[in-house]
This record gives C-alpha cells, sequence and structure tokens, in this order.
C-alpha cells in the first residue's frame, strides 16, 4: 500500500478500496473513483509501481481486493481510521515518529486540529513534490493528484533543497 501512496498520491481509503478490476495492465492504468470527492481518476501506473503490481499475488477474480487484509478493514469499519492508527504505529516502529495513543480527545468544534507528523498522508504530500521536483507542470500534477482547487495542490507542495539550489544558482551575476 505505501508502493501505492507514493507512486499515486492517493488516500488510503481509495487505495485499501483497489482491486484487481481497478487495475488495467494492457494500458498500464489505475482506474478507480475517488471516495472524497467522487471524482474518476485514470492514473498510468508509474514503472516502478507497474512493477510491484506484478509482483503481488492476483486475485482468484477481478473484484478481489489488492490488498485483502486493508479491504477488510475498511469494508467492516466503513473508514480507514484503524489502517492510518496502524501505518502510525508502523512508523513509530520504526523510529520514524513518537507513539501515539489512539483514544480521542474532544476539545469541541472550535479546537483546532492537531497535526501528527508522519502519516499515511504524508505520502500524498511526498508525490506530489516528487511531481513538482521532477518539473512536471502543477496543473499537471494536480490533476494527477487530484487536487480540487489550485490552492489545495499549493499546501501538499514542498520544496526540496536542490530545487533551491538551481534555483540560486539560475539567478544572474550583477557584481
Amino acid at each position: 500500500m505505501t508502493m501505492f501512496g507514493l507512486y499515486t498520491g492517493q488516500r488510503l481509503a481509495d487505495i485499501a478500496s483497489l482491486c484487481w478490476s481497478n487495475i488495467d495492465p494492457q494500458a498500464g492504468e489505475i482506474r478507480f473513483v475517488a471516495s472524497k470527492t467522487g471524482r474518476s481518476m485514470i492514473l498510468p501506473l508509474a514503472p516502478a509501481l507497474a512493477k510491484h503490481v506484478l509482483s503481488l499475488p492476483i486475485g482468484e477474480c477481478l473484484e478481489a481486493p489488492l490488498h485483502p487484509r486493508a479491504y477488510a478493514i475498511l469494508q467492516a469499519q466503513g473508514r480507514s481510521g484503524t489502517l492510518s492508527n496502524q501505518f502510525g504505529d508502523l512508523l513509530a516502529q520504526a523510529g520514524l515518529r513518537p507513539k501515539k495513543s489512539h483514544s480521542k480527545v474532544f476539545a469541541g468544534r472550535s479546537a483546532r486540529r492537531q497535526t501528527g507528523g508522519l502519516s499515511f498522508h504524508s505520502l500524498r504530500h511526498t508525490a506530489t513534490s516528487f511531481l513538482h521536483e521532477a518539473g512536471i507542470p502543477p496543473a499537471v500534477a494536480q490533476a494527477f493528484v487530484g487536487h480540487d482547487s489550485e490552492s489545495i495542490h499549493q499546501h501538499y507542495t514542498h520544496v526540496g533543497n536542490e530545487s533551491l539550489r538551481r534555483a540560486a544558482h539560475a539567478l544572474p551575476e550583477l557584481l
């Protein structure tokens, strides 16, 4: 699932919902409807993701899920919270973020939502930044990841040091 998150920039629930019928190996595409926006998505498979897909055990029918355990959890609970918590626990075990309590803290409607550092959703940010770092036009990156607006898309774009270094070296010498 991490490979799908990194190479498509899609949300956890959408990746957990993928079945073999969503993959078109002949066209090299993933086809699905984004659960949050209802947008029909047709994404070309990145070569590394296509290679990964070919390594997965193929289900007995096209409606079999690509990620059976995650699919079962999502179907049973109707939301991706448990999957997100499990991924967060893996990040904590790897030492990439502190271990968190999964108990809810109710702070009321006016309370600002706490950001939790690294999560599965971080892969969406990473995919967006990778596209921009590779010189992909913003409108194409926005369509690929499935952001509805330019303002939301800009929130997901993080400029890396190498791009900043290239920008600095592109400035003319005036002295």
